[in-house]
């Protein structure tokens, strides 16, 4: 049985260098605006994916890529939580809200309804998503923005002693590592001792395949990095399947959907050889729109998806502020619905993120070899090999968790 493993930390490292606020309206708006704020939170969530993957393609050429756009989403809609005036409204821009401030609430209950879709109970897929702020033991934060935290974003609130560097980093990332089992073990690091607050959001998900992998049909195979250029990956197969699929002639790649059990699913793009700038370029809202709009069920005699695991670890101050996110950044920040100090701003924003595709179980490591692949008896058969740098998007019903392009199986760490 395959399964994929996808976890995501981030946290915002707040510094002391405004004013108080009134508490956020908590009427709870009726369940057909719940839907609607939903499919907002997803569209905007969407659009704010194919910005930041742009970005972090530019910063890492050819390089591995691996992140959580909702992660993201969710940590700078929760500094919003505390942000007024322009650095609020950078925000609200930067996150692709085209909604007037007066239903900021609204935005904020929408998280709330998120997260708690997110974390139900579930027998086939594990999935959970959290908060936390870790808070300078000094530090007076405004009742209000702590009760908001802890109601609309089931924040954990964690007094910490930033005054002791290395001890802070203990707790955060001891933290971090618990909540993502294990996989994300150094989320901070070299924390400044002016440091007053952390937010820090994680997403796990471990999730089975609707369509089990053998692992006895794994097999070495080559991954071309080029057309020149190719590494040996362990290849998992599996045959005579049918399964969501659309070739998309105009941007030259091939789109497949491959289901979780659980209302989960992953989608994979493989561009032709040489054709992957050219899919990035049109890495649009439209663009998914249309690849899922038009995948159709069809028969593939054999389908082959390499075993690999990747992680990377991004600042992301700089792609921020590229985004139109900068205030915050600055001694402009406007951050008084947190606490009364009146010089708060952020000065670091850090992204980790795992994926991992790998068998499981007792057999998985002496199935693993070389295999001989007899020729197909039937005619023109559709073979379907992803051996070649592709992209995938993790979702949850309408949701992108995480985002990822796949450009050596063998690169552990692209940074």
């Amino acid at each position: 049985m395959l399964r994929m493993s996808l976890v995501l930390a981030l946290g915002l490292l707040v510094a002391a260098l405004g004013r108080p606020r009134g508490t956020l309206d908590r009427e709870i708006p009726v369940q057909d605006k719940q839907v609607e704020m939903l499919s907002t939170i997803a569209s905007s969530n969407t659009n704010f994916a194919s910005q930041l993957y742009k970005l972090l393609v530019l910063k890492n050429p050819g390089k591995n890529i691996i992140f959580s756009p909702l992660s993201i989403f969710t940590d700078l809609a929760f500094l919003g939580l505390g942000a007024q005036g322009t650095t609020l409204a950078e925000i609200l821009k930067g996150l692709n809200f085209g909604l007037p401030e007066s239903r900021v609430a609204e935005i904020h209950q929408g998280f709330q309804h998120l997260l708690h879709m997110l974390n139900q109970p579930r027998d086939q897929l594990q999935l959970s998503m959290g908060n936390a702020m870790f808070i300078r033991e000094q530090l007076e934060v405004l009742d209000t923005f702590l009760e908001d935290a802890r109601t609309l974003y089931e924040a954990q609130i964690v007094p910490t002693n930033f005054k002791q560097p290395a001890d802070a980093e203990q707790l955060i990332n001891d933290f971090v590592r618990n909540e993502t089992q294990g996989k994300i073990v150094e989320l901070v690091r070299n924390l400044d001792p002016r440091t007053a607050m952390i937010l820090v959001n994680y997403i796990f998900l471990k999730a089975k395949w609707e369509i089990p992998f053998d692992p006895r049909d794994t097999f070495e195979s080559k991954f071309y990095l080029s057309k020149t250029r190719s590494v040996q990956v362990p290849m998992m197969t599996v045959e005579d399947l049918t399964v969501p699929s659309f070739r998309d002639k105009e941007l030259s790649c091939t789109v497949l959907e491959l289901k979780y059990t659980g209302n989960a699913s992953a989608l994979f793009i493989l561009p032709d050889q040489g054709k992957m700038q050219k899919v990035e370029a049109k890495l649009l809202p439209e663009t998914l729109g249309k690849w899922k709009k038009n995948l159709k069920p069809k028969d593939i005699d054999e389908l082959s998806l390499p075993k690999f695991s990747i992680s990377d670890s991004y600042e992301l101050k700089d792609i921020l502020s590229q985004l139109g996110i900068r205030e915050i950044f600055s001694r402009k920040a406007n951050l008084s619905g947190i606490t009364t100090c009146r010089e708060l701003l952020v000065t670091k924003v850090v992204h980790n993120a795992l994926l991992d595709v790998k068998e499981e179980g007792t057999e998985a490591a002496a199935a693993t070899g070389f295999k001989l692949v007899p020729v197909s008896a039937k005619l023109n058969p559709i073979i379907l090999r992803l051996d070649r740098p592709f992209l995938i998007y993790i979702f949850h019903k309408d949701i992108i968790l995480f985002m990822a392009k796949v450009a050596n199986p063998n690169q552990a760490q692209s940074s």
